[in-house]
């Protein structure tokens, strides 16, 4: 595709989380996936903003009517996050690394900071809204595809995790709230899919040169903003992967591009007026399953005209993904329902040819009109029948704002409206700040502890980035202060590799080792108490919690060859690999697998 020509326009919205503690509270931001200690259930309803308006997509949510039950943990949440208590000053660490960010981007950073209540009522947060304060604007990046300039750079507290979803309600986790979070929206700058890509890679690089951000899966989120010539601006939420933000693009330009041929399509076509039919009666008869469920339970099969739409339900957008993808995403989101049928589709799912003919009868339809059946209780086919009206109008008009879902193979689903300015107010409980610029301190970019890594330390590119872009940095940089002799390249793969190979290869839980235990491996190491060979019997152990020092104290030669001497006189038959496995199992850690080895073969050979 020509993006140039096509006017494309891409703006992104990065969202980093921070360690240390919550934003509003003095919680620690730990994930937990033990269960729960507590339960409480909420339900939430949209308020008007400082507008006086009550935003387009908050009163979509209220609109769905679910109960909301919030799990919580008395390590990680308190009354903060279960909205029964204000929230406190906020976190001055978490301002301190925002502040680092928008001087790394030149960005100007206010001298009043406002904390902004936006109003959030699908269940995320347990109050309804999630706290937000605008910390600067106007900052840049420099990339190969050009300068990319920053709009605005936020400070926010994370929302609830979702754990389920069921018809009427939602369980979500309270350790995630209040997590705080540098948000970054760019100005839509980035034209093609690898400048989009190139500017999330600097920014992401930029954001973890900063001490104080989390590091690892699911600390950072990418949002998508794309708009081409002749449609509207569409965001896309939770592009987690940054090698999918290419194709995220090129998918979302071709189903962007793929509308506005249909409203071409449509120029001189205008839609009739929208109006239910009951036709229940005509699908007696039907072997379909869900026809068949629905009469069971006395529950309806309602059904619309759509003029001139016939073949084009069936139209592709992207992959997999066709303008009757769209109308029954609309149609899930606002009514519940699992589906529709359509008639670009029938005859399939049990219903025949005979009662397509009978239901387009009824609608009166042409060979250029289709229809959409729902099959469900009255209120919800109504309700999403007017869901599918709805969007079928919008055709007419091109690319509708919305707010969409990236899918994993690409695609993208609908969500929401588009929110506005409607949904912002002051947050009254939280006092104005004042951030103090003088004395801040600029950390050693990313890139720069790379080249450092190489130079000073002669590790190997791959290595120095794997271990500089990893949560582990901080502890590897501690560790070569205090253990010089132990070369930076045993220690990174130590931190880095050897984890990876114990949960790949023994099935253990790595996550488990803490920074405490690799400072007392390093320092086993370094005290001759250990030998490099047994370093992963070692970390397997704590993570078993049998760790002992003693258990690993190395023998003098003479004892060695005492055991070895033992091991022979007892089983003089056996093969030397046989009498190996016997001689690893009973000086385990007490002297290295090679020396073992090299000893029992020289006895072997002589006996």
């Amino acid at each position: 595709m020509d993006y140039k020509q096509l006017g494309l326009k891409i703006g992104l919205e990065i969202h980093q989380q921070l360690s240390g503690n919550k934003l509003f509270c003095s919680c620690p931001t730990i994930i937990n996936d033990d269960n729960p200690d507590f339960e409480i259930q909420r339900k939430l309803r949209a308020v008007a903003g400082e507008s006086g308006v009550i935003d387009i997509a908050a009163l979509q949510e209220q609109t769905k009517n679910k109960s909301f039950v919030y799990q919580g943990y008395y390590d990680s949440t308190c009354l903060v996050e279960n909205d029964c208590e204000p929230p406190h000053s906020l976190n001055e660490e978490s301002l301190y690394t925002t502040l680092q960010f928008c001087q790394l981007v030149n960005a100007n950073i206010s001298p009043v900071v406002q904390v902004m209540r936006k109003i959030v009522v699908d269940g995320s947060n347990t109050s309804g809204f999630q706290r937000t304060a605008l910390i600067s604007m106007a900052g840049e990046i420099q990339t190969e595809q050009g300068k990319v300039s920053i709009a605005n750079i936020s400070l926010e507290e994370d929302s609830c995790r979702i754990i389920s979803e069921s018809g009427n309600s939602k369980v979500y986790r309270l350790d995630r709230l209040g997590i705080p979070l540098i948000e970054i929206g760019t100005n839509p700058d980035i034209n093609s899919p690898e400048g989009c890509l190139e500017a999330a890679k600097k920014i992401g690089m930029l954001l973890r040169s900063l001490p104080g951000v989390k590091r690892g899966l699911g600390t950072i989120r990418q949002d998508v903003n794309i708009s081409i010539k002749g449609g509207e601006r569409i965001e896309i939420k939770g592009a987690q992967e940054l090698k999918q933000l290419p194709l995220l693009v090129e998918l979302e330009v071709r189903r962007q591009s793929e509308l506005l041929k249909l409203k071409q399509e449509l120029k001189s076509k205008k839609l009739e007026a929208f109006r239910i039919i009951d036709v229940t009666s005509e699908f007696q008869e039907c072997d379909s399953k869900i026809t068949k469920e629905t009469i069971k339970n006395n529950e309806k099969i309602l059904a619309i005209k759509l003029n001139n739409f016939s073949g084009l339900i069936k139209r592709e957008l992207q992959p997999n993904h066709r303008l009757g993808t769209e109308f029954s995403e609309r149609a899930k989101v606002k009514a519940g329902v699992s589906g529709i049928f359509h008639s670009d589709e029938l005859p399939k799912y049990g219903i025949t040819e005979k009662e397509v003919s009978i239901v387009s009868k009824k609608l009166k339809c042409s060979p250029k009109d289709a229809f959409i059946l729902v099959a469900g209780s009255e209120t919800k086919a109504k309700k999403a029948l007017e869901a599918v009206y709805e969007r079928a109008k919008e055709v007419f008009t091109g690319v509708p704002k919305e707010v969409r879902k990236a899918n994993q193979d690409g695609t993208t689903s609908f969500l929401r409206p588009i929110p506005g300015a409607d949904r912002m107010y002051p947050e009254t409980d939280v006092p104005l700040i004042y951030p103090i610029i003088a004395g801040i301190e600029l950390p050693e970019l990313l890139e720069e502890k790379i080249v450092r890594y190489q130079k000073e330390l002669g590790m190997s590119k791959d290595l120095a980035a794997l271990i500089a872009k990893s949560d582990k940095v901080a502890l590897f940089e501690e560790l070569l202060e205090m253990y010089p002799n132990i070369k930076p390249a045993f220690i990174a793969e130590t931190l880095i590799s050897t984890p990876l190979d114990i949960k790949r290869t023994y099935q253990q839980d790595s996550s488990k080792l803490s920074d405490e235990n690799f400072k007392d491996l390093f320092r086993c190491l370094e005290e001759n108490k250990i030998h490099k060979d047994i370093v992963i019997d070692v970390l397997i152990d704590m993570i078993n919690g049998k760790f002992d020092e003693k258990k690993y104290a190395s023998m003098g030669t003479e004892e060695i060859h005492k055991q070895l001497i033992e091991i022979l006189k007892k089983n003089p038959n056996a093969p030397f690999p046989a009498l190996m496995g016997m001689a690893m199992k009973r000086l385990a850690g007490k002297a290295s697998g090679k020396f073992i080895s090299d000893e029992l073969k020289k006895l072997f050979e002589k006996k």
